[in-house]
C-alpha cells in the first residue's frame, strides 16, 4: 500500500454483498421457496427460524455462502420431515441453490459513482466473505474490480481477520475506514480495533448479520441512508482522524 494519507485515513475498505450489489434478496427468495416445499410435509410456522438454526450451526463446518445454505436446507428438510421428503423435492432444493449461484450481479443505485469518488481521494480495497468461487465470479461480473487496489475474500470478518489484513496492508487500525451494510461483519470489528466505519444499511438483513449492536453517534462511525452521501462522510471522518 501507499504511504499513509495526509488526511489521516490511509485506506478505505468496502464490503460487497448488499453494500455494492444485491444479494440478500436472492437468499430471502430461496428461503421462501424452501418453506413452500417443506409446507407440503409439515404445518410449521417457524420453518425459517429452524432453517437458520441449521445454518448457524453449520457455519463452522461449511462456511458462509450458497453452498453452506444449500447443505443446511437439505439437512433441515430431512430432519424436519423426519425423512419423508421425496428425492424430487431434494432435487428442487439443489436447483434453488444452483439458481442462487447464477443470479445476475445488480449494482445498487449510485454505487459506482460513490466508489469512484472515494477512490479518487483514497486508496480503496474490497473485503468480502463467502464462497471463494462465487465471490470471485460476482466481483468479475460487477465491473468494479478495476477500482480496487486489492480484493480480499475471507472466511470470516472479525477483529483477528481485520487485524491480519491491516498488518499485510501495513496500515494501523486508526488509519483504516470500512464501509458496509453489516454492523456485525463490517463495522463492529473495525471499531473494536480502533478504526472507522460507515454503515450503509440494506433493506433486508440475514438473521446472523443482525446480531450486533454498535453505539449510535460514536465519533468514529457514520450511518447513511443513501450511498450517494458516502464520499462526504468519508471526508468528514478523515478530518476527525487528522484531528484525533
Amino acid at each position: 500500500m501507499d504511504s499513509p494519507s495526509p488526511r489521516g485515513i490511509a485506506l478505505v475498505g468496502f464490503d460487497a454483498d448488499d453494500t455494492l450489489w444485491r444479494s440478500q434478496d436472492y437468499f430471502d427468495d430461496a428461503q421462501a421457496q424452501f418453506e413452500r416445499i417443506i409446507s407440503a410435509y409439515v404445518d410449521l410456522q417457524d420453518v425459517g427460524r429452524r432453517l437458520y438454526a441449521y445454518e448457524a450451526r453449520n457455519i463452522a463446518i461449511f462456511g458462509y455462502g450458497v453452498k453452506g445454505m444449500a447443505l443446511s436446507m437439505v439437512e433441515a428438510a430431512v430432519e424436519i420431515t423426519e425423512g419423508r421428503i421425496s428425492a424430487a423435492d431434494i432435487h428442487r432444493i439443489v436447483e434453488i441453490a444452483k439458481a442462487l449461484l447464477q443470479h445476475p450481479v445488480e449494482l445498487l443505485p449510485g454505487v459506482r459513482a460513490a466508489v469512484e469518488a472515494v477512490a479518487a481521494e483514497f486508496p480503496v480495497v474490497l473485503i468480502t466473505k463467502g464462497d471463494l468461487f462465487h465471490q470471485e465470479a460476482k466481483v468479475r461480473q460487477s465491473g468494479l474490480s478495476d477500482l480496487f487496489r486489492r480484493i480480499e475474500i475471507v472466511s470470516e470478518k472479525d477483529p483477528p481477520t481485520y487485524a491480519r489484513l491491516l498488518e499485510e496492508f501495513a496500515i494501523a487500525p486508526a488509519q483504516f475506514l470500512m464501509v458496509g451494510n453489516s454492523l456485525r461483519s463490517d463495522i463492529a470489528p473495525v471499531l473494536a480495533l480502533g478504526g472507522w466505519g460507515v454503515h450503509v444499511p440494506y433493506h433486508t438483513t440475514w438473521a446472523h448479520e443482525a446480531q450486533a449492536r454498535v453505539e449510535a453517534g460514536g465519533e468514529r462511525m457514520r450511518t447513511l441512508q443513501a450511498i450517494a452521501a458516502l464520499p462526504q462522510a468519508v471526508r468528514d471522518l478523515a478530518a476527525l482522524a487528522v484531528a484525533g
